[in-house]
């Protein structure tokens, strides 16, 4: 059997199932109606939402769309990290999902990009204004510079070289998409040569990814905790806490992924093992750990030592307005935690268990990012303003949910025109 026929029977390439065509059609309505909803957003401007002007309008201009901003930006991290992570240190058992990591990383940042259009009530203006007037001193710059172009076009340039060897095997007999395969492989043709110039590139690359995902993400962090009038944000552990939680929330979604992957396509299963799902169960473990006592540092040191307001919105968090955001995020990275303690005490890592504990930390890890941004708006001001309230409409609901579908739309389709998992390399003999 030829190389092509065997890859492509294999990785469900070119083939649309009725399950496929099921997901995608639901998919597409849901996008549909997020669509429709930001047409709304657009006619009526930003009244439908349930943002306002803290102060005097009593409200909370960030809401739902930058906490989810910093939720996909977040997302994104743990993709490109094991990508890199796999090249610099040869982790056999996570390689079968770094592309899929990848692609998770490049999709996320598309989301966070459009989340910020989302919430900009004139996006064309905000971006031309974005060119007027940015100050490279500010972290701001920093999130759109760094974040949303340098880190999106090295995840992009990595994708597509780490693609390259797939792309030359695939292109090797005709079909449909032989056109787009050569164009990936680009003259690629495996030589022992090309596999040690490739083989070099992507170290170099991995090394140079590595320092600019823990510094895109200090940045986003430092829009928050560098703002001195804000309690709740000026914290030294806002930048690692957003590194951290980023991990745990990307670990979580490549766990989900790996298992739904490994369900579909039954062929896969020799590629991803259990073995995978140990390690990242151990990631997950750990650096779940960290933050929950981040978590703890950061409430004893406010609701002990801090300022007045800062002792207000502890109370807030433990037993206030959002308290049951706190909890909720609290008690799942939690329970996340403890199911990976208990695997590993018994010394088996159950796959099922594993994908529970991605869900439970991406519950944890969207409450947490509601936290962050909206308590220190409606309640965190050092002015003489009341207190403000928050409620997210089902317009900000459906944009949101309607970028998930988009995203989940898009990885769905790739998986229809390449291999989601890496072929093996006995292909290339």
């Amino acid at each position: 059997m030829s190389i092509q026929a065997r890859t492509l029977r294999d990785t469900g390439v070119g083939r649309w199932g009725p399950l496929s065509v099921a997901a995608g059609a639901a998919l597409l309505a849901i996008v549909a109606v997020g669509i429709a909803a930001y047409s709304q957003q657009l006619i009526h401007g930003e009244v439908v939402t349930g943002l306002r002007d803290w102060g005097t309008q009593g409200g909370s201009p960030w809401g739902l769309y930058i906490a989810f901003v910093v939720y996909f930006i977040g997302v994104s991290f743990a993709g490109i990290s094991i990508a890199a992570l796999v090249r610099l240190l040869r982790i056999e058992a996570l390689q079968p999902i770094t592309r899929m990591a990848e692609l998770l990383t490049i999709v996320s940042l598309v989301l966070g990009a459009f989340s910020v259009l989302a919430d900009l009530g004139q996006p064309l203006r905000g971006i031309t204004n974005l060119f007027r007037y940015a100050r490279p001193q500010s972290p701001f710059f920093g999130t759109f510079s760094l974040v949303m172009a340098g880190y999106l076009f090295a995840s992009l340039v990595y994708f597509y070289l780490a693609g390259r060897r797939d792309a030359y095997l695939l292109a090797q007999e005709p079909s449909r998409l032989q056109w787009f395969y050569r164009w990936w492989a680009a003259g690629y043709r495996d030589t022992p040569a090309q596999r040690a110039r490739h083989e070099r590139t992507s170290f170099l690359l991995a090394i140079a990814i590595l320092p600019l995902l823990v510094t895109a993400h200090s940045t986003l962090g430092l829009v928050f905790g560098l703002m001195g009038g804000r309690p709740g944000w000026f914290s030294a552990l806002q930048a690692p806490g957003f590194v951290v939680l980023a991990g745990v929330s990307g670990l979580g979604h490549i766990a989900v992924m790996a298992a739904l992957v490994r369900w579909l396509l039954p062929s896969t299963r020799e590629q991803i093992r259990p073995a995978t799902f140990r390690l990242l169960g151990i990631f997950l473990m750990v650096l779940g750990m960290i933050y929950l006592y981040f978590t703890l540092i950061e409430v004893l040191t406010a609701g002990y030592a801090g300022h007045e307001r800062e002792q207000e919105l502890v109370a807030l968090l433990l037993w206030g307005t959002y308290a049951p955001y706190f909890w909720a995020g609290t008690v799942g990275l939690g329970a996340a935690v403890t199911i990976g303690l208990v695997q590993g005490l018994r010394g088996s890592w159950n796959i099922g268990a594993v994908v529970a504990m991605g869900i439970l930390v991406n519950i944890a890890a969207i409450a947490k990012r509601l936290i962050i941004v909206t308590p220190s708006l409606t309640h965190g001001s050092l002015l003489p303003y009341g207190h403000g309230v928050y409620i997210p409409t089902w317009v900000e609901v459906a944009i949101i949910v309607g970028l998930m579908s988009l995203g989940a739309l898009a990885i769905l389709a790739f998986s229809k025109l390449f291999p989601i998992v890496p072929l093996e390399s006995e292909h290339a003999s």
